[in-house]
Parts: C-alpha cells; structure tokens; sequence
C-alpha cells in the first residue's frame, strides 16, 4: 500500500512507516501533521487516481527532526587570482508517515507512554 501526496511543489511516493524530508515547518519534535493533497492511492489491485487530488483521502504524519546539511559551494579559476567560498544550509522538517486514511476512516489512537520510558526520560 502506498500514496502519492504533494506538499508545496514536490511530490512524494510514501508507505506507512516511512520518512520524508518536506519543506520547513515550524513545528515541534512529536506534532502531529495531516496532508490531506493526495495524488493516488494504491493498495494491492485497488488503484484511486484524483483529478487532481482524492477528496477525504489524508496522511497523518508525525514531526521526526528537523535535519539541516550544509552544502558548500566552490568556485576558482586557475591563474586569475580568482576563489570564492560560499555556503547555503537549507532547513527541512523530516516527516515519519503514521497512516494512510481512506475517506471517513478516522486516526488511530496515540499510543500512551509506557512508564518505563517516561521515567527514563527523567
């Protein structure tokens, strides 16, 4: 089972347990997202294509991280006493997919703590 969602200008092909990096959301560690512009559904021989997008069809996601790589860029020119360094870093939030939400199914539950965790976190 897997959907096709669009989030800004970018489309992504995701299964439940999967995670995606999207765009910067200012969102804490743990939030729970909807995105609710689906594509196309497919889960064994069923296939749901949206003219654009499947209405009441959503993914739940959960806010994992939100990563951050620098990427430097170099440019010379030899003999011309020519160097430049620059470098851009581009915020991005990653994303785990919880669940595929077929129209009028409603989310699952959030898993409780176990109070092992919860005391370890102490």
């Amino acid at each position: 089972m897997y959907a096709v969602f669009e989030d800004g200008s970018r489309q992504y092909k995701v299964s439940e347990g999967d995670v995606v990096r999207l765009d910067w959301r200012d969102a804490e560690v743990g939030t729970r997202l909807e995105l609710d512009r689906v594509l196309l559904y497919q889960s064994g021989t069923e296939t749901q294509i949206g003219q654009p997008a499947l209405s009441g069809m959503r993914l739940l996601a959960e806010v994992v991280d939100h990563p951050t790589v620098k990427t430097y860029i170099q440019k010379f020119r030899r003999r011309k006493t020519y160097r430049r360094f620059r470098g851009h870093r581009q915020p991005f939030t990653a994303v785990q997919i919880r669940a595929i939400l077929l129209p009028g199914q409603t989310a699952p539950a959030e898993k409780e703590k176990a109070p092992a965790e919860a005391s370890a976190k102490e």
